[in-house]
C-alpha cells in the first residue's frame, strides 16, 4: 500500500473543471489516509537543504547561541537533541523553529501573544535567513492553493477557508536533523504523533524513514523527488467531523546518514474559533482510536488555546518558563 502523488498544479490556475478533479483526488486521499504527495507545488528545498546541513555541522556552543528560550514567548530557535518530546519521550532529533517574522510593532507582539514574534537568527551560514523566509513564502502560496482543493473537495467555496481561517494564518516551521540511529535502541526521531492545525507541507531528504499509521498497518512514505508530503491535522479533523482525519505519523532514521526534513505548518489564526462545519458538526467518538486517547471533537475555543495545550507538551521546561499558558 503506498500514498496517492497528486498533480495540484491546476489549484493555481483558473480551469474549474481541472481544479475539481484535482480537489476531488485530494478528497479520496484524505477519507482515506489524510496523506498524499503533491507535485506541482512550485517549492523548492535545494537551497534550504544545503544551508541546513551547514548550520547542523556547526559546533554546539554556535548553535545554542540562538536557543530557543533566548525567544521567550515567541517560541523561536534551537533546540539539542532529545530537546523535544513526543508522548512524553524525548525525541532523537535537534532542530530549529521557525514563524512569521514579527517585529516589535506588531500588535500582536506588543499585546504579548505566545507563539508570536522575532525568529533567531544564526551568524552562519550566510544566507539562511533570506532562504527560510523565501520558502515560507512559497509554502504559504502552495497551502492556500491546497487549501482551496479540500475546500471544493467538501463542496465548499475555494476561498471558505481564506475567508474564515487562513487570512491571517498561523505560520510554523521547523528545521528537523536526525542523526543516524543507534543500533539495538529504540528510539524513534519523533514519536507518533498527528499535526495540530490544518495542513502540513513536508519536504524530505532521501534518507526516508517517515511511516504513516493506516487502517492495516503502518506504510513508509518515503521521500518521492519533486513532491511534498501533505498531511491535514486536527482542527480540519474537527472542522469535518472526523470525516477527513489527522492520521498518526512517526519517523525513525534507519538510512546510517544525517537526515533532514521541513515541516511547514498553515493552521488557523491564532484568535480564530473552530467550529464544526454545519454538514459535519455531529462527529463520532474517535478516543478509541486515536494515538493520544484524546478527542480533537471535544475541544472548543480558538486555535491557539489548542496550540498553546499541546506545544506545552513538547517542551513543557520551556512553558514552565517562559508562558504561563493558555
Amino acid at each position: 500500500m503506498s500514498l496517492p502523488v497528486i498533480d495540484v498544479a491546476s489549484l493555481f490556475g483558473t480551469d474549474a473543471a481541472a481544479r475539481q478533479r484535482t480537489a476531488d483526488a485530494i478528497g479520496a486521499a484524505c477519507r482515506d489516509n489524510g496523506f498524499f504527495y503533491a507535485s506541482g507545488h512550485g517549492v523548492d528545498s535545494s537551497r534550504l537543504d544545503a544551508l541546513a546541513r551547514e548550520f547542523f555541522a556547526l559546533p554546539e556552543d554556535e548553535k545554542h547561541r540562538i536557543a530557543m528560550a533566548r525567544a521567550g514567548a515567541a517560541w523561536r530557535g534551537f533546540f539539542p537533541v532529545g530537546g523535544e518530546l513526543t508522548s512524553g519521550k524525548p525525541d532523537r532529533k535537534e532542530g530549529v523553529y521557525f514563524g512569521e517574522d514579527l517585529g516589535s510593532g506588531d500588535a500582536r507582539v506588543k499585546a504579548g501573544w505566545p507563539m508570536h514574534g522575532a525568529n533567531l537568527w544564526p551568524e552562519r551560514p550566510a544566507g539562511l535567513r533570506e532562504a527560510v523566509l523565501s520558502y515560507l513564502t512559497a509554502n504559504a502560496r502552495a497551502a492556500q492553493a491546497i487549501l482551496e482543493g479540500i475546500a471544493l473537495s467538501l463542496g465548499l467555496e475555494a476561498e471558505y477557508f481564506r475567508a474564515h481561517y487562513t487570512a491571517d494564518p498561523t505560520i510554523l516551521f521547523r528545521i528537523f536533523h536526525y542523526p543516524p540511529d543507534i543500533p539495538g535502541t529504540d528510539s524513534w526521531g519523533v514519536g507518533e504523533h498527528t499535526d495540530y492545525g490544518l495542513l502540513t507541507l513536508l519536504a524530505q531528504d532521501d534518507c526516508g524513514g517517515l511511516q504513516v499509521r493506516s487502517p492495516n498497518g503502518w506504510i513508509e512514505a518515503p521521500p518521492i523527488p519533486g513532491t511534498l508530503v501533505c498531511n491535514i491535522g486536527d482542527m480540519l479533523d474537527r472542522l469535518t467531523g472526523g470525516l477527513y482525519r489527522s492520521t498518526p505519523h512517526r519517523a525513525r532514521n534507519l538510512s546510517g546518514r544525517e537526515r533532514l526534513s521541513f515541516p511547514f505548518f498553515f493552521d488557523p489564526g491564532f484568535a480564530a474559533r473552530i467550529v464544526p462545519l454545519p454538514a459535519h458538526a455531529k462527529a463520532q467518538d474517535d478516543r478509541a482510536t486515536r494515538w493520544d486517547g484524546a478527542s480533537v471533537h471535544e475541544f472548543s475555543g480558538t486555535y491557539g488555546e489548542y496550540l498553546l495545550g499541546k506545544v506545552g507538551k513538547v517542551f513543557p521546561d520551556l512553558k514552565r518558563d517562559v508562558i504561563a499558558g493558555p
